[in-house]
């Protein structure tokens, strides 16, 4: 069970019955929100954490041509999670950031961090002085990768990193491409991108990331133009892996309901919740 569901987050009521605990749409331009439920709530945001990861390697100025490798420390000892990469297997950076954020690779962004100057724990360092910066005060990293549970987030924080990243046009690029194929050294090896959403001809996607742990739930945030209007969407905590999609959806309907004239909805949210 989802942390967000143990604390009782999926009995909250909301008028577009959404089967994610946690809501958010603000306006890209003013921060205005447009939707909340359970906004504050502290919760774990598994691979979300992988657009902090993002801005901190490009912050660092680190050559993305630079040749990274796959060791053994790369290997997912928290949830036993499975990779196409061996240890051993030599990519450049800029390829590795772009399966973080396409694929949710965990060993590319695991290597990221450990490959960082001054190693992980600087990496993670500039994770949370980040974090500081942006004024996402209820939020804390202690890992590149997002497998973490004590990788944790408010939906209102999120909203600020969405809008943050969106100035990066390197994680807009990344995190929007449908495939990558990438040569390992042992073969080549095509990814595809986690958000079903990207290949659809009804969105109109500038940024996005996915996320799932057991103790997150299914989590996704995007940015979209809607009707003409850039905004930022959060969903954490889904009951499924569909139920995200399907969350996003059921917003951009209402949103563009009455041809971009946002209906008045009340915004519903439960108190904060700490980690």
């Amino acid at each position: 069970m989802s942390v967000g569901h143990a604390i009782g987050l999926a009995a909250t009521d909301d008028p577009l019955d959404l089967r994610s605990s946690v809501a958010l749409v603000v306006d890209q331009g003013t921060g205005e929100t447009l939707f909340a439920k359970n906004a504050n709530a502290v919760l774990p945001i598994a691979s979300i954490s992988k657009l902090m990861t993002a801005l901190v390697v490009i912050d660092s100025q680190a050559p993305l041509g630079e040749t990274l490798s796959i060791g053994v420390e790369d290997i997912d000892t928290e949830k036993g999670s499975g990779s196409r990469l061996r240890p051993g297997t030599r990519l450049s950076r800029g390829e590795m950031l772009q399966l973080a954020l396409m694929s949710s690779e965990n060993r590319a962004a695991s290597a990221l961090g450990r490959h960082h100057p001054g190693g992980s724990k600087a990496f993670v360092a500039a994770m949370n002085e980040k974090a500081r910066q942006l004024g996402m005060n209820d939020s804390h990293f202690v890992e590149p990768t997002g497998l973490s549970s004590s990788n944790v987030s408010t939906a209102r924080d999120l909203s600020r990193l969405v809008r943050e990243a969106l100035e990066y046009p390197l994680v807009r690029q990344f995190s929007t491409a449908t495939g990558l194929t990438v040569d390992t050294g042992y073969r080549m090896v095509s990814y595809r991108n986690t958000n079903r959403l990207i290949s659809s001809p009804d969105w109109d996607i500038g940024l996005q990331k996915t996320g799932y742990i057991s103790e997150a739930g299914s989590c996704l945030v995007m940015q979209a133009s809607i009707e003409g209007r850039p905004v930022v969407m959060v969903l954490l905590d889904a009951n499924g892996s569909s139920s995200r999609f399907g969350d996003a959806r059921r917003l951009r309907h209402w949103l563009g309901s009455s041809g971009g004239r946002l209906p008045p909805l009340r915004a519903v949210s439960a108190p904060s919740y700490g980690s």
